[in-house]
């Protein structure tokens, strides 16, 4: 059994606890974090999700929930590694953006990181596959629905701030 902290709606940790799994009560939120790897060289890496997770089959970036007594850092290098066996410091991780929805708060990261495909381990019940993507590969999967929506917003809204880092020259 997976439990998430509570957090009020100032971000601020309640000491309560929540099941996974359970709807979450108004007032209530939970952490999720996202990663992009970037390789430094415009590719992007994507996994894609396991046949009995929701939106199956789909490409996205590695994320989840962070769990109870987690920080925010300490949940994406955590889910990172269990979804690619990618190893990286807490410091090495950027954060892009950060916002809250309906019941969670959202922390999106960036890493650069070009771990080779073979190297990476896929987890069992999460990931069954793993590409390194251009972002024009990535706009074609998302025309094709291949990205779920959520994902596909996400990458389309944080484009800019991934470009810039793939190409410091390009940065003010």
């Amino acid at each position: 059994m997976e439990y998430n902290d509570i957090y009020d709606a100032n971000r601020q940790l309640t000491g309560r606890l929540h099941r996974r799994g359970t709807p979450w009560k108004a007032g209530e939120y939970g952490l999720i974090v996202c990663v992009w790897v970037y390789d430094g060289n415009g590719k992007i890496l994507l996994t894609r999700r396991a046949p009995e997770k929701s939106f199956a089959g789909t490409w996205e970036n590695s994320g989840g929930a962070a769990q109870y007594g987690e920080s925010s850092l300490q949940a994406i290098t955590r889910e990172l590694y269990e979804e690619t066996g990618i190893r990286a410091d807490p410091k090495e991780f950027e954060l892009l953006d950060s916002r809250r929805d309906r019941d969670a708060f959202l922390d999106f990261y960036c890493l650069k990181n070009n771990t080779p495909l073979e190297k990476i381990v896929l987890q069992k019940g999460e990931t069954v596959d793993a590409k390194w993507a251009t972002f024009e590969e990535i706009h074609t999967m998302i025309e094709k629905r291949q990205i779920c929506r959520v994902i596909s917003r996400q990458f389309l809204h944080q484009e800019q701030q991934l470009l810039e880092r793939q190409n410091p020259e390009l940065q003010c």
